[in-house]
């Protein structure tokens, strides 16, 4: 079994250990020794101990060379390379001791024979004890070895992973945060190698890596060895599960996945020197997923059982980050790494920050958004990080990937875009950690954006991330989150774009009053619901190419609405989850349809879309009710399948009661029943009818939302499209509020909700004081001026009696 001084297996190891094995191996015997008994798969292994190092250092007495040599450095009398070079090689030139040579291969046998092999493929990484810590992340400065086979090569990459200890930037971020170089050792970890280079692998956190939300397991996943999705290699896809829901009976809560590129994929190579290759992902892997259902779901179980174990371990909230593999021999899922994620659980929020873009300008370039900011400045396009006598400090870095080796010149830009990456390569970490903006994953920033072009990186439109071409102007918000006062008013938000519901659901609300479907036909699924339907009768050549692309990796065409739609809706209600989502129903008009990919050949014209198919008489028509039922195909699929039951419903635009009824008798018969599972089902509020007519409406539905730009213009006679009369436009006229104060009174008599979802309490602060007045169960307003309505409420409600 070997010397135990000299080896211990991961089976005897605790998280305890770090001090005799370093961080990542306690964390693997961590796992083995509790964790496997849950059902949680670790490849098996050893650890070559911290002993072994220093007996390495003290029988070659690289102990005082060591000390030398950083000596040196600190003095300026020799350069960072210089030093770290001349360590290096003295480590690794020097023979192992012999009584360690024999522990190893001792342990190397056993664990052969375990696997039923002569000489079993096993990965060497190194293990510090200053590594993966809570509140320090050393994770990928020193070295490991992947597709290691029999005893010399063992040896040899054993000897590498200690010289790497003093690699440059790990001796740079040492003395950085004042660690003691003598006080740091190394230990290294053999396992037993998953075969992923015929399957799959890739990294997950059990939290989002952009927010912080805790609530959701985030993966990632590529075809091939996992090193591609750490490094940056490729693009990814993407799964977001929602944690609540895991283990639902019947419930299956991957609320997003995301298609990624996967362009290169890491294999095993046959050479002596080069262990690993990367090669073409085939078209027909690229325009597929890389996980399963199935797959997703145990992984996201693994992952809170693992997040539950550490945060016990540790008495607080333990977000984890998680390295995962698929064997391609087997077909099972393993877990090779687990460290504690060290970017939001070390911060306390007691502020949000919020940008937002005050003008738009031509886009050069999109990829993956990191780090929520927006930032300003001039293209610095570095292709070897050892060529920086050119960089600038506060230059955007363009380049086609980084690794560790570019940390120093990452901490001179103020943001960073790559060409390769997605949201868990090295770039998107170092620049989470660093507090900058990031683009990653452009495919083609090195060869768009020029040196020196001044450009706007944007990082705050949702989980795409933009380049803009020139300095725009920007605005910064500073919200603080403590102390938010009680109000009996439900404060609830606005919501449309799903990419950005993980953030502005951590302001405090109560709920969702509004979300609006459009945001995801329009910039997701792009296509009109029709043009899907009849994609045969599509009359141009270039709509249903554009189709074509749009729908790849998917198994129909109905299928990519449906699921695209549902992904969005569910996304904002995990956000907000277990609080009310109140979807409103499509509201696009006849012209903004048309301008859907394929939308003329099926849209009428009309000369007043505005008051025309629109809202409920569109959902019953002969000619729109088949895409209808692809909406409701989603909401039920968010509902019953996803088990996001905290979505209602709200139907826009309602002229009669006779159309209300026509509307729900659709819904129950898609399977969307008022009152099943507790589904709600309300109006909207935006004509004189619905006022008139308010006891009926009552009748029909749960609620009333009212939606005063409608409203206002209907009651006014005013196009508000108009400026020739935006003059008269006023939610505040007379005749509107007093339309409001008869709707609301109506409504409590006939003892349903009503709340208000318009544009005016966010603008105006008498508007919010008259709807609390007149008793309004509930204001949604846009999140940026939500916690300044809630403040408002509460003043207001605190000169009121508490009956009022």
């Amino acid at each position: 079994m070997g010397d135990p001084t000299y080896i211990r297996w991961f089976s005897d190891l605790t998280i305890d250990d770090i001090g005799r094995v370093g961080g990542k191996n306690a964390s693997l015997g961590e796992m083995i020794s509790t964790l496997r008994v849950q059902g949680i798969r670790v490849p098996n292994g050893f650890a070559v101990t911290t002993d072994a190092y220093n007996l390495i250092l003290e029988e070659n007495r690289l102990e005082h060379l060591i000390e030398e040599e950083l000596k040196a450095f600190r003095k300026g009398d020799k350069s960072l390379d210089e030093v770290g070079r001349t360590i290096r090689v003295d480590i690794r030139s020097k023979p192992l001791p012999q009584r360690l040579e024999k522990a190893i291969v001792a342990a190397y046998g056993d664990l052969s024979r375990e696997s039923g092999e002569e000489h079993t493929l096993v990965a060497v990484r190194s293990s510090a004890t200053a590594e993966d810590l809570p509140d320090a992340s050393f994770a990928g400065q020193q070295d490991s070895f992947l597709n290691i086979h029999g005893v010399e090569q063992l040896l040899e990459a054993v000897r590498l992973c200690f010289a790497s200890l003093y690699t440059d930037r790990a001796i740079s971020y040492r003395e950085e945060l004042g660690y003691d170089h003598e006080r740091v050792a190394l230990s290294v970890g053999v396992q037993k190698m998953v075969l992923a280079d015929r399957a799959g692998a890739g990294v997950l956190f059990t939290l989002d890596t952009e927010t912080g939300f805790d609530r959701v397991v985030f993966i990632t996943a590529a075809f091939g060895l996992g090193e591609t999705v750490v490094q940056g290699i490729t693009n990814p896809d993407e799964y977001y599960v929602f944690k609540p829901l895991v283990g639902a009976p019947g419930k299956l809560p991957i609320v997003r996945k995301i298609l990624g590129a996967k362009e290169k994929r890491m294999i095993f190579a046959t050479g002596r020197s080069v262990r690993t290759r990367l090669v073409d992902t085939p078209r027909a892997d690229r325009e597929r997923f890389v996980l399963s259902d199935d797959e997703i779901i145990q992984l996201a179980q693994w992952a809170q059982t693992i997040e539950e174990h550490y945060s016990a371990k540790r008495g607080r909230p333990t977000p984890m980050d998680i390295e995962w593999a698929k064997d391609g021999e087997t077909g099972g899922l393993f877990v090779v790494q687990a460290r504690p994620e060290t970017v939001h659980s070390t911060r306390k929020r007691s502020t949000i920050q919020s940008y937002r873009l005050k003008e738009h300008g031509t886009v050069l370039v999109e990829g993956r958004a990191v780090g929520e900011a927006i930032v300003t400045g001039r293209v610095c396009r570095v292709d070897d990080q050892e060529e920086t006598g050119s960089f600038e400090d506060g230059c955007l870095l363009v380049t086609e990937m980084t690794d560790p080796n570019w940390g120093p010149l990452m901490k001179r830009s103020s943001g960073i875009i790559t060409d390769l990456g997605g949201r868990t390569c090295h770039a998107a970490i170092v620049a989470r950690e660093l507090g900058i903006p990031a683009v990653v994953g452009t495919g083609s920033a090195t060869e768009i954006l020029e040196n020196g072009r001044s450009v706007t990186l944007s990082a705050a439109e949702g989980e795409i991330g933009r380049v803009y071409d020139g300095t725009l102007a920007f605005d910064v918000e500073e919200v603080g989150i403590e102390e938010i006062p009680p109000t009996r008013t439900a404060i609830m938000m606005n919501v449309a774009n799903p990419g950005v519901a993980f953030r502005v659901g951590q302001i405090p609300n109560d709920g969702v009053g509004l979300a609006r479907v459009e945001f995801v036909i329009a910039n997701t699924i792009q296509a009109h619901p029709l043009a899907l339907i009849k994609y045969d009768e599509l009359e141009s050549p270039e709509d249903r190419d554009a189709i074509q692309r749009l729908v790849t990796g998917y198994s129909s065409r109905r299928d990519f609405f449906v699921e695209n739609l549902a992904e969005g809706v569910a996304t904002i209600a995990a956000a907000f989850h277990p609080r009310d989502v109140i979807v409103r129903l499509s509201d696009f008009k006849s012209n903004e349809y048309a301008g859907l990919i394929g939308g003329r050949q099926f849209e009428p014209r009309e000369e007043n879309p505005m008051i025309g198919l629109r809202g409920a008489s569109r959902y019953y028509s002969d000619r729109f009710r088949p895409a209808f039922e692809l909406e409701c195909e989603a909401l039920v699929r968010v509902r019953q399948r996803f088990g996001l039951t905290n979505v209602k419903i709200m139907v826009p635009f309602c002229r009669t009661p006779e159309e209300g009824a026509r509307v729900i008798e659709i819904l129950e018969h898609s399977g969307l029943k008022r009152g099943r599972e507790g589904l709600k089902i309300y109006v909207m509020c935006e004509l004189p009818s619905n006022v008139i007519l308010a006891k009926e409406f009552a009748d029909l539905f749960d609620g009333f939302s009212i939606g005063s730009n409608d409203l206002t213009q209907l009651i006014l006679g005013v196009d508000r499209d108009s400026g020739l009369v935006a003059h008269v436009f006023d939610e505040r006229n007379e005749a509107v509020k007093r339309a409001i104060s008869e709707l609301i009174r109506s409504a409590k008599e006939s003892n349903r909700k009503v709340g208000i979802c318009g544009q005016a309490p966010s603008d105006f602060p008498d508007f919010v004081e008259f709807l609390i007045r007149e008793g309004i169960d509930s204001i949604s307003v846009n999140p940026d001026t939500a916690l300044q309505v809630r403040s408002q409420a509460h003043r207001i409600e605190s000169a009121q009696p508490e009956s009022a």
